[in-house]
């Protein structure tokens, strides 16, 4: 098989009590036939332009040797390293597409200088960029497009030779990028972004850096028929049913790849799970775990492990209550966007809107605008500047103490949430803090779920949940003052601008909706980070 699920305790109960209910109601020939009433009248019209990706597969199937051929143009030119500017969907399903078959693809969705800076200077001469951006007018993808433009154009290459772009048709990205004569994928406009991983946006990037995408499609192709039918043993129903309808609900799942030739699935699941989920207040809240350190999700009653392991392991030993699941990425792409649709129907929200997404940035693009002057620090401690939504978290001055009056705030079904604005390529090991962090709650006897994202490609994601879902959540933001910033052709700010507008633009908005803030500024990043880890350690 394909793929295969194994489901054991309050999992499996719910599943036994709901599955019954989903099949009498027709839900999978309903998702399948495109049948938009299946959420409620209120998300009727969203859901009519949503659910396309029930026939990705079909409709992708024409647009693979279209891809390989231009793959072996480009090669046959010289182009050899192949860099994709995305954000979200556009740049999760491509990463672990890529990762998982061992194929190179830089992955540029950060507004960091010094990350756009290296990729400039990566190969620059049998380089070729895919422009990705569903709407055409992230301010991300088109920031990244101009500076490549100009670094190709002061390296005496055309940029019409080595940019390629997809995108909705009649975006405005679409419109201009035609008229500039660039080659242009469309993707099919009634799929939303995370769900878009068969469609163009997964396979241009894909197949162009030098993956079998013919055969991920047939990976997607073998499970189409098992998630379309009114059937108990249908694995899209029963894992929706798993994960959205416990009871009590288990609203926080624990993505554990536990040997799994799958690489990175948990990113890509995070956005899907979060941003379909999280709104109205409720929501389920994705937290990858450690396979290495399993024993920081222990103990939490609210937590649901969900664990994908290599398919002779299925079934092998699954502990009480948890949901394992093995099989081909391409399996688990169509499985999970099912499910989601399906746990979207028992939880009784729209899976397929994101009305918070647009509030960070809106309130970026009037920081941008706007030009304030950077607010004074609470105080500054070893060199790092510590700002609260809470004066009286600030009070002692002291960032210790900061620290843990912030954690003393995370409610009993709370959850942490680190976001670090920063240079993901040189300070990677910013992402070691959630399990730091993480091992210390626990060790001081209040262990809760802790998040990691990487600004500002989280905003794109799980920054739907943060906003929308259950108001539980407490923020620790990391930014960082970097040596040298990035001019962005033709834009009146820079790149350090940007990204210093999204975090603060995050923090008022995460502010205005209650959640407690806190924001450290990193003056010397390296030592700065080496300080934090040290303290949690």
């Amino acid at each position: 098989m394909s793929f295969d699920l194994t489901l054991s305790g309050s999992a499996l109960e719910a599943a036994e009590r709901l599955v019954p209910e989903l099949v009498r109601d027709l839900v999978a020939s309903g998702i399948a036939a495109q049948d938009p009433s299946l959420w409620g009248a209120d998300a009727e019209s969203e859901a009519a332009i949503r659910l396309g990706w029930t026939e990705a597969v079909a409709l992708s199937e024409p647009l693979v040797p279209e891809i390989m051929a231009l793959h072996e143009q480009l090669r046959r030119s010289g182009v050899s390293h192949f860099v994709l500017s995305g954000m979200g969907g556009s740049s999760l399903a491509p990463e672990v597409i890529t990762r998982t078959a061992g194929v190179e693809l830089t992955i540029l969705d950060t507004t960091s200088p010094g990350q756009i800076e290296a990729a400039l200077r990566d190969r620059l001469l049998t380089t070729a960029l895919i422009v990705s951006s569903k709407s055409g007018s992230t301010v991300e993808t088109d920031s990244h497009k101009r500076v490549y433009e100009q670094a190709f154009r002061e390296a005496g290459i055309d940029p019409k030779e080595r940019i390629i772009v997809v995108t909705d048709p009649g975006s405005p990205l679409d419109t201009s990028a035609r008229a500039d004569g660039y080659r242009v994928f469309n993707a099919d406009p009634n799929v939303g972004g995370r769900y878009s991983a068969l469609t163009a946006f997964g396979l241009v990037p894909s197949g162009l850096a030098g993956v079998d995408i013919a055969a991920l499609l047939d990976e997607a192709s073998s499970v189409t028929g098992r998630v379309s039918v009114d059937l108990p043993e249908n694995p899209a129903l029963q894992l929706g049913a798993a994960i959205a309808g416990s009871k009590p609900l288990r609203d926080k799942l624990g993505l554990v790849a536990d040997g799994t030739y799958i690489l990175g699935f948990a990113d890509w699941a995070e956005q899907l799970i979060a941003e379909s989920t999280g709104k109205l207040g409720k929501g389920l809240l994705p937290v990858v775990l450690d396979p290495q350190s399993p024993e920081i999700g222990a103990g939490l009653d609210d937590l649901q492990i969900v664990r994908f392991v290599e398919s002779e392991r299925a079934t092998e030993r699954v502990e009480p209550g948890e949901i394992e699941i093995s099989g081909t990425l391409g399996a688990q792409f169509v499985v999970w966007e099912t499910a989601i649709a399906v746990a979207g129907r028992i939880l009784g929200i729209n899976p397929f809107d994101q009305p918070d997404v647009e509030s960070a940035k809106a309130a970026a693009r009037g920081l941008l605008e706007s030009t304030p002057k950077p607010t004074e620090p609470d105080f500054v401690d070893s060199g790092i500047e510590i700002r609260s939504s809470n004066r009286a978290m600030a009070a002692s001055g002291i960032l210790e103490a900061t620290l843990a009056s912030l954690f003393k705030s995370i409610p009993p079904n709370g959850y942490l949430s680190i976001q670090a604005y920063l240079d993901r390529l040189h300070l990677g090991d910013a992402a070691a803090l959630r399990d730091l962090v993480a091992k210390f709650l626990r060790d001081g006897g209040t262990p809760r779920p802790v998040t990691f994202g990487w600004g500002p490609r989280f905003l794109h994601s799980t920054g739907q949940f943060h906003k929308g879902g259950p108001a539980v959540g407490v923020f620790l933001q990391l930014t960082s003052n970097e040596p040298e910033d990035l001019a962005i052709p033709g834009r009146p700010f820079s790149f350090g601008q940007l990204i210093r507008a999204q975090a603060q633009g995050d923090a008022a908005v995460l502010q205005k909706h209650g959640r407690p803030v806190l924001s450290l500024n990193l003056t010397d990043p390296v030592a700065n980070l080496s300080a934090i880890a040290k303290f949690f350690g």
